[in-house]
């Protein structure tokens, strides 16, 4: 009776041992099959699932804007006085509903090449106005003249233009005005061909954003969807900050470094944002892009919102900005299995550096430069309740459920071979003595 009990005991601790070891195999096998699924499903190349969601996003993606309204015009242009703003806002407009475009695929370098058609609806329910409310802003054309044409007789021929069109250092104009474009009196009268239409994102509706390359995720599902380049250029990047969740999904969040607008002394890689160094202290100020190259010479600075991480003398000639970390900073919250973005806020403020210009009588009055603040946007996507169930069912679902099988598994397994064996050893004893 005893002989058949030791091997009853025995029998259990070898059970215990095959369920402990069999856990223990399943979790590098298990893994490698689930992350084979998933790789299968989250690439993006024609068939899966997850190129059908990539070429027409379903989740909704929404662009809101904040006017700063310039409080005394008259006192900046005569006085030199420190201009006082006051933002209004959101005025809020759905983007990125077009699908991607001129989608070409690269097997060599396993990335996806598109442009993003642009298109802005806006969304009043989600506004605090309508499109035609006015703010008092800069005059983009006459802030803009003497950059573009810093030849001292030709500022005389383009100050007559700017007084006979009774343009002025500041000007009143609706939201849709300023965002999508207007037709500028000062630029209608110069007597050869330009653009006559002024706008901080003119043109835009029919037009496209790109070339971007993002990674197809077939040999890394990790950097699946991740921009390798903008427009034949590296992106600006993220660091990791926090893990958190959203809607049941364990993320990582990404946020924009201090670094990406440091100065060129701090960050040699921003050296091609210096093209003033009066202007910039000699390369030193931090927290400011100029963009003026891009922007065929325009004096278009780039921040973060309410000049958030900048050198405190870029704001010292701006009053009524309330630098925020929480409200203002860019972040990414992107699933680490799948390297899908479930979450983003994309944070930037446009600014337009305006120097004195004796020539311009709109500008003469200015004994220093400014940064002006123009507007600020914060461009925002969260997945929705529907696709974040969807994802948990067909992705971390399944990740989960394996793994409480392994642990269950092996936990039994270690627990059966342990008592088992405990009561084996003490059966022995006994019969010993």
């Amino acid at each position: 009776m005893g002989c058949n009990r030791n091997y009853g005991l025995i029998a259990g601790a070898v059970i215990g041992a095959v369920l402990a070891v069999f856990g223990g195999i399943l979790m590098p096998v298990g893994d490698l099959l689930i992350e084979k699924t998933i790789k299968k499903e989250v690439a993006l190349e024609e068939g899966t699932t997850a190129y059908k969601n990539w070429v027409t996003t379903g989740t909704e993606v929404y662009r809101q804007f904040w006017i700063f309204d310039v409080q005394n015009p008259d006192e900046v242009a005569i006085n030199s006085s420190n201009v006082k703003v006051k933002q209004r806002g959101p005025y809020t407009y759905r983007v990125r509903y077009l699908s991607k475009d001129n989608i070409t695929h690269d097997p060599m370098t396993n990335t996806v090449s598109f442009v993003q058609p642009n298109g802005a609806i806006f969304e009043p329910s989600l506004s605090v106005g309508s499109e035609n409310d006015n703010f008092t802003i800069l005059n983009l054309a006459v802030a803009a003249a003497p950059h573009l044409y810093p030849n001292a007789f030709v500022q005389v021929l383009l100050n007559s233009l700017i007084k006979k069109s009774k343009s002025s250092m500041f000007q009143r104009r609706s939201v849709k005005e300023i965002l999508w474009g207007y037709k500028d009196p000062f630029l209608s009268l110069v007597p050869y061909p330009i653009s006559t239409t002024v706008g901080v994102f003119f043109p835009y509706n029919n037009t496209a954003d790109g070339v971007f390359k993002v990674f197809n995720g077939k040999d890394d599902i990790s950097k699946v969807g991740i921009i390798d380049t903008y427009k034949g250029k590296k992106s600006i990047y993220a660091v990791f900050a926090e893990e958190l969740n959203l809607k049941g999904i364990n993320v990582y969040r990404f946020v924009l470094p201090p670094k990406a607008f440091a100065s060129p002394v701090q960050n040699p890689d921003n050296h091609c944002f210096c093209t003033d160094r009066e202007v910039s202290n000699n390369c030193t100020f931090f927290g400011v892009l100029d963009i003026s190259k891009c922007k065929e010479g325009k004096p278009v600075i780039l921040s973060l919102p309410h000049l958030l991480h900048a050198s405190p003398e870029i704001a010292e000639t701006v009053e009524g900005l309330n630098p925020n970390e929480e409200e203002h900073k860019t972040y990414l919250d992107v699933e680490p299995i799948t390297g899908f973005t479930l979450r983003f806020a994309k944070r930037l403020q446009v600014n337009i550096l305006v120097k004195p210009a004796k020539k311009i009588e709109a500008l003469k009055g200015l004994k220093r430069n400014y940064i002006v603040p123009i507007l600020w946007l914060n461009e925002t996507g969260t997945v929705g309740d529907e696709k974040a169930e969807m994802f948990k069912s067909q992705v971390t679902g399944k990740i989960n459920l394996l793994g409480t099988v392994e642990m269950v598994l092996l936990s039994v397994g270690v627990v059966m071979f342990v008592a088992f064996m405990i009561s084996y050893c003490a059966c022995r004893s006994k019969t010993a003595k």
